[in-house]
């Protein structure tokens, strides 16, 4: 009787492992994971800035020349809203930054792209450009005018990721 009970204990502690590990698997399938280190997916945004080159009322802006750790995220041209542009950008360190260009009110625009950021009494010279800071509590930006629109370099990224961005901006049109 003794060897049987031996035996029993052996068969039950490996039912309780195979039951473990059934668990396991079913957590491990039913619970997200994330393997990857951003779960945003990059996109191409080559064919919109075709379009909105060509339909634009001024030279759109798109970066050139940036590392490829800088991923495109999200595009957007919508001509009946003032020509408005949008290329958003993930930095290298994760951190958001796009370019936006609008023909409508530049305050409104500025207002709207930035979350409210306020004007401060800093510029720099970008890309033989003058581009005013804003500062927010959830956006920095560098805003600059010039051929009817205004461009806008916003974001969660700090000034020194926003000036790269403004560095790399070709603006042309598909004329």
């Amino acid at each position: 009787m003794a060897g049987r009970q031996g035996t029993q204990t052996v068969k039950n502690m490996l039912w309780s492992l195979v039951v473990i590990a059934l668990a396991a698997g079913v957590i491990y399938i039913f619970i997200p994971h994330n393997e990857s280190k951003s779960s945003v997916k990059r996109v191409d945004y080559r064919v919109e800035l075709l379009t909105a080159r060509r339909a634009a009322e001024y030279p759109v802006a798109a970066p050139e020349g940036l590392a490829k750790a800088w991923k495109p995220t999200s595009v957007r041209f919508n001509g009946e809203d003032h020509d408005a542009w949008h290329l958003g950008f993930l930095d290298p360190d994760e951190e958001y930054v796009a370019v936006e260009q609008s023909t409508e009110k530049p305050s409104a625009f500025i207002k709207r792209v930035t979350q409210n950021a306020a004007k401060t009494d800093a510029t720099e010279e970008i890309g033989g450009r003058t581009w005013q800071r804003y500062e927010g509590s959830k956006y920095d930006a560098l805003v600059t005018g010039e051929k009817g629109a205004t461009t806008v370099v916003t974001g969660t990224a700090p000034f020194k990721q926003l000036t790269k961005m403004a560095e790399s901006l070709k603006m042309s049109r598909g004329d």
